[in-house]
């Protein structure tokens, strides 16, 4: 497959799982998420002290539902409607927008946060998108993308299309997602690309192996201090 068929299997996916993914992430049946990846996403928003967030991929709206109970302004966007909808029937600030939307400019308003959580799944797509956020977040804003560590993938380290797996979710969820694995120098390369600039690297851990359960990047406009 070319990149664009990678990038079109990627939404189809998530249109067929979205009561599987719903049922999943309130059931707490992600123990990774339950244990260290959902408390660590809200606490680098927070340590940032922002009053507008954006989830970008909001899902079925549970962090931006987590930031509003904080006191936070927070809207999502996912290009899945049926997602939006559940998230929505829970009350909340969502809109139905794709990347290639957002990466156009059809997201009018500046925030002072713009949160990916595991969001960016995609190769020419990502960059489109993450070359837009220093429009979106201006001089004093923030980007944070949440996703794999690149040390722990379990295959060869380098940039490609990998193969997606429902491996340990329920027998529910069907059409794994293909997703653009990228080395962690090829990540900074392409923040760099997009005028972006690395503020922090954070790499929570998971407390019964030890190791890295995620990367956190926080990103500012390029030339920020």
């Amino acid at each position: 497959m070319n990149d664009k068929a990678y990038e079109d299997a990627i939404v189809k996916s998530w249109h067929k799982n979205v009561d599987a993914w719903t049922n999943a992430v309130r059931g707490a049946q992600i123990s990774s998420r339950v244990t260290v990846t959902d408390a660590a996403i809200v606490n680098a928003v927070v340590a940032r002290a922002p009053t507008s967030v954006l989830d970008l991929g909001c899902g079925e709206g549970w962090l931006v539902r987590a930031l509003t109970d904080l006191g936070l302004s927070a809207a999502g966007l996912d290009v899945v409607r049926d997602l939006i909808a559940k998230a929505s029937a829970r009350g909340g600030k969502f809109k139905v927008l794709s990347y290639q939307e957002f990466a156009a400019g059809k997201w009018p308003h500046k925030v002072d946060c713009v949160v990916c959580n595991f969001s960016l799944l995609g190769k020419e797509l990502v960059g489109d998108v993450l070359r837009a956020m220093p429009a979106i977040i201006g001089a004093s804003g923030h980007c944070i993308i949440q996703t794999l560590h690149p040390a722990y993938v379990g295959e060869p380290y380098c940039d490609g299309w990998r193969q997606g797996s429902w491996s340990g979710f329920s027998s529910d969820f069907v059409e794994p997602p293909p997703w653009y694995f990228r080395t962690l120098s090829s990540w900074l390369s392409l923040f760099a690309d997009c005028g972006l600039h690395l503020k922090e690297l954070i790499e929570p851990l998971d407390t019964d192996t030890g190791q890295p359960a995620s990367l956190i990047f926080v990103l500012a406009s390029a030339g920020k201090a």
